[in-house]
C-alpha cells in the first residue's frame, strides 16, 4: 500500500479524535506532520479538508437539531433564528480570518507557539468549571441572545492561533457568557459547520487543482477515517460533559505542552509551518 494511504490514515483518526475535544486539533495536526510529513501544499489541504469529515459526523449526529423537524410555522422560525445566531457568530472569524489568516500561518504555525497555547489553554479549562457553575443560566439556543451568539463567536477568533482549539475557546466562551457545558458544546459544534466549509471551500480553490490521483484517494481515505471516528468521539463526548467537567483535558494539554517544549528544545521537534 502507498505509504501516502497510511498517513492519511493515521491523520484521520487524529483529526476525528481532536477536532471537537478542547485540546486543539490544529495544534495535534501541526506537531502529527513532524513525524509523518506529507508535503507542501497538499499536507495543508489534506488537513483542511479531512476536516469536513468530522463537520460531517456533527450534521448526522445531531441531524434533528440541524434539519427542522417538520414544516410547522413554530419549529421553522426556531429552526431559522438558530441558524441566523450561528451564522451571526460566523462573522468575526470571517473578517479576522481574512485579515490575518495567511499571517497566522506563517509567523504562528510551529512547534513552540502550540505548546504555548496547549499549556495556557489547559489551565483555563481546568479554572472553566468553577466559572460554568457561578454563571450557568443558559441551557437551549431558543435563550441565547445575539449579543451573547457574537460574543462566543469572537471567543471562536482565537482559536486562529494553532494550539489553543476552536471547541474550547467557542465551549469556555459560551460557558463564560451564561451557557451550561451542554449547550456551550452544542453550540461550539453548530459553529464549526460554516466555519470549517468557508475554510475547506477557500482550500480546494486554492489547492484543489494540483492534486494527483493518489492524493484524491488519500484525501478520501482521511475523510472517511475522520468522519467515523469524529461521529464516535462526539457521542462520548455529550455524554461525557453531563456528568463530568474539563480538567482532564485541562491535564493533557499541559503534559502534552511539557513534552512538546522538551522535545523542542532537545532538538527533536523542529518549526512545523
Amino acid at each position: 500500500m502507498d505509504p501516502l494511504y497510511w498517513k492519511s490514515l493515521a491523520q484521520g483518526i487524529v483529526q476525528g479524535v481532536t477536532e471537537f475535544l478542547p485540546v486543539s486539533s490544529t495544534g495535534h495536526m501541526i506537531l502529527f506532520d513532524e513525524f509523518l510529513e506529507m508535503g507542501k501544499p497538499f499536507s495543508d489541504l489534506f488537513e483542511v479538508v479531512i476536516q469536513l469529515g468530522s463537520i460531517l459526523s456533527v450534521l448526522v449526529y445531531f441531524h434533528r437539531k440541524i434539519f427542522p423537524s417538520s414544516l410547522q410555522k413554530e419549529v421553522l422560525s426556531s429552526w431559522f433564528f438558530m441558524w441566523l445566531k450561528v451564522g451571526a457568530a460566523v462573522v468575526p472569524a470571517l473578517i479576522v480570518g481574512a485579515a490575518f489568516g495567511s499571517l497566522i500561518q506563517s509567523r504562528l504555525y510551529n512547534a513552540v507557539t502550540v505548546a504555548s497555547a496547549l499549556l495556557l489553554g489547559g489551565i483555563v479549562l481546568i479554572a472553566a468549571d468553577s466559572a460554568e457553575r457561578k454563571n450557568s443560566r443558559l441551557a437551549e439556543i431558543a435563550e441565547l441572545s445575539w449579543g451573547r451568539a457574537l460574543g462566543i463567536g469572537c471567543f471562536q477568533c482565537i482559536a486562529m492561533i494553532p494550539g489553543v482549539s476552536r471547541s474550547a475557546a467557542t465551549i469556555v466562551g459560551g460557558m463564560f457568557l451564561g451557557c451550561t457545558r451542554p449547550l456551550a458544546a452544542e453550540f461550539s459544534f453548530f459553529l464549526a459547520i460554516p466555519t470549517m466549509l468557508a475554510a475547506s471551500a477557500y482550500s480546494l480553490m486554492k489547492h484543489g487543482a494540483s492534486v494527483s490521483g493518489n492524493q484524491w484517494i488519500a484525501l478520501a481515505i482521511g475523510f472517511v477515517t475522520a468522519f467515523l471516528v469524529a461521529w464516535g468521539v462526539i457521542a462520548l463526548f455529550m455524554n461525557w460533559i453531563k456528568k463530568h467537567d474539563f480538567k482532564i483535558f485541562g491535564w493533557y494539554r499541559i503534559v502534552l505542552a511539557i513534552v512538546v517544549f522538551v522535545l523542542f528544545f532537545c532538538g527533536l521537534l523542529g518549526k512545523a509551518s
